[in-house]
């Protein structure tokens, strides 16, 4: 198909943190020496923001290093936090509070700031838009351009138009090829083109698998006399049992709201696990319901996070690009934080490529991996590197205990390193092995059905479009993960977008709600025949988060 094509000296992929930073400082240091240097970000979303989900809180160094002034600039970075809790759910009722002394370091947040990412997005964008940068929001970047060297030569965005089986309907529109001297990747975790990045150029060579979980967040707007602006709780036990990594987070913002989430890790066992489920039921603790009852329920969502840490690390330089931010994983297990991190690797990429600008054309990105070995993100994740594999494989009680030890008296000094080589999809085990788990029915006042969620999730897709969640084998769903898993898509999935049906003969078949999808990436991940390909829908298509 003939193609319109548009050049950029540099083409950034993800209006993210660290695509947006990467843009900023770019155009911030080529400014400085008197340079013209084109640069655009491509972003899937219907807006800058539509698809950013996180906790959220900000370590404020990272901005202060990109916007000194970012406070004068009206930055909304919301409230510092003030007090915070660390807390063991011992059954639905109980919580045992660890005393300050008890908590490990990296989880100390005093200093740090309760956000919204996406709103922090939204204004990183704006700031972008000032200094020159073209942010076309709704333009997915779909596959990858290629030199004549094999190296990146930029992208193809999606072709818009098209009906489910492919054809062209009336108002076609081809995807535009993008083309540029470097192409920075900052999809977020697991983009599907820094996936194929990986595999062509055989990034991970060496490193463990990525690790990951599955986010599941809401937004409460809750009674004046209840809401504690920048108070912070994180627990862990309960509803989870011990064999099952994740935890709770709920941060007071500004203007009586509140965000509250849960984490699942993706390497649970137990194929009857319901993430969006364990949500729920978290809610109803004794804890966390007081303090939503009268309230009202805002926004909701999820995505999947890095977990795996330094020893998942990719190589993150290629021909002709970078990846950067949660695309490679930078995420601080130990903190639950990684927002700093992907404005670093933003910044950091856009020394590199300025220099290489410098050297002259042909100039390759291979020095940013000497940079990044030598920047604070990471020694971070270095001193962190056996926190998450000592939870996984002790336990949140025994692990916790090593986590504390490890951080707090050793600063993460200890001369070996613990490794996790198995990918999450491979410790699913057979639903026959594995206990069901009878979760309650929704109340409708603090715990609800999925659908009801989906809904304050704003997501939207044209309906006459090919199906974006692509099956490597139709045949696999129904012939091998229904009869040894029960199809767990049916139940990881935050969105209820795979169901099993019957007709009235009794067959069955797997039914495809790709309308539903948040985004999230979790089929791609858990899926245990990896039978399951995330590509992104028409350009707009997918959640429009407000305040997440």
């Amino acid at each position: 198909m003939e193609r319109e094509s548009v050049a950029f000296d540099v083409a950034i992929v993800g209006a993210g943190p660290a695509g947006l930073a990467a843009a900023i400082k770019i155009k911030q240091l080529a400014g400085e020496r008197g340079l013209d240097v084109s640069v655009c970000v491509l972003e899937k979303g219907s807006e800058v923001g539509a698809h950013i989900l996180s906790g959220a809180l900000l370590e404020i160094k990272a901005l202060e290093a990109l916007f000194p002034a970012w406070r004068d600039l009206q930055a909304p970075v919301g409230v510092t936090v003030a007090e915070e809790e660390l807390c063991y759910l011992a059954g639905s009722q109980h919580a045992v509070k660890f005393p300050d002394f008890a908590v490990p370091k990296p989880l100390r947040n005093h200093g740090h700031y309760v956000v919204s990412l996406a709103n922090l997005c939204r204004w990183l964008g704006k700031q972008a838009e000032g200094l020159g940068v073209d942010i076309f929001a709704g333009f997915a970047a779909d596959s990858l351009l290629y030199r004549e060297d094999g190296g990146i030569a930029g992208v193809v965005t999606g072709d818009m138009g098209l009906d489910k089986q492919g054809r062209q309907k009336p108002g076609f529109q081809a995807g535009i090829e993008v083309r540029a001297k470097y192409t920075l990747f900052a999809e977020g975790c697991h983009g599907h083109l820094g996936k194929q990045l990986t595999e062509r150029y055989c990034l991970r060579e060496g490193a463990d698998p990525q690790h990951y979980g599955i986010g599941i967040k809401e937004v409460w707007k809750i009674d004046a006399a209840k809401h504690r602006p920048g108070n912070v709780l994180h627990t862990f036990g309960w509803p989870l049992d011990g064999s099952s990594e994740g935890g709770g987070f709920l941060y007071h913002l500004d203007g009586q709201q509140v965000a509250l989430g849960f984490i699942v890790g993706l390497n649970y066992a137990n194929p009857h696990l319901n993430p969006y489920q364990e949500m729920q039921r978290w809610k109803l603790h004794a804890k966390i319901k007081p303090l939503l009852e009268g309230g009202t329920r805002l926004a909701y969502g999820a995505r999947a996070l890095n977990k795996g840490g330094w020893q998942s690390l990719p190589r993150m330089s290629f021909p002709g690009g970078l990846l950067l931010g949660c695309d490679a994983g930078l995420l601080n297990p130990a903190k639950l934080r990684g927002i700093h991190n992907a404005l670093r690797s933003g910044m950091l990429a856009a020394e590199t490529v300025l220099e290489s600008f410098a050297a002259g054309d042909g100039a390759e990105l291979d020095n940013f991996e000497q940079k990044f070995r030598a920047s604070p993100i990471y020694s971070e994740l270095y001193q962190a590197r056996n926190v998450a594999p000592a939870l996984s494989k002790w336990g949140p009680l025994l692990g916790g205990a090593f986590f504390w030890l490890d951080q707090n008296l050793l600063a993460g000094r200890l001369p070996f390193t613990l490794r996790k080589p198995r990918a999450d999809h491979a410790v699913l085990k057979a639903a026959a092995a594995c206990p069901p788990i009878d979760y309650p029915c929704p109340d409708g006042k603090i715990s609800f059905d999925l659908m009801a969620s989906v809904a304050l999730s704003n997501t939207h897709h044209e309906a006459d479009q090919p199906c974006h969640l692509q099956l490597r084998d139709a045949d696999v769903p129904l012939a091998v993960n229904w009869p040894q898993y029960a199809e767990p898509a049916q139940r990881y999935c935050p969105a209820k977008v795979y169901e099993v049906v019957a007709d009235a003969n009794g067959n069955r078949g797997l039914v495809i709600n790709a309308q539903n999808c948040v985004h999230c990436k979790t089929c791609d991940i858990k899926d245990p025949a990896q039978n399951i390909d995330w590509r992104p829908p028409e350009g707009g298509g997918g959640p429009n988060y407000t305040n997440m």
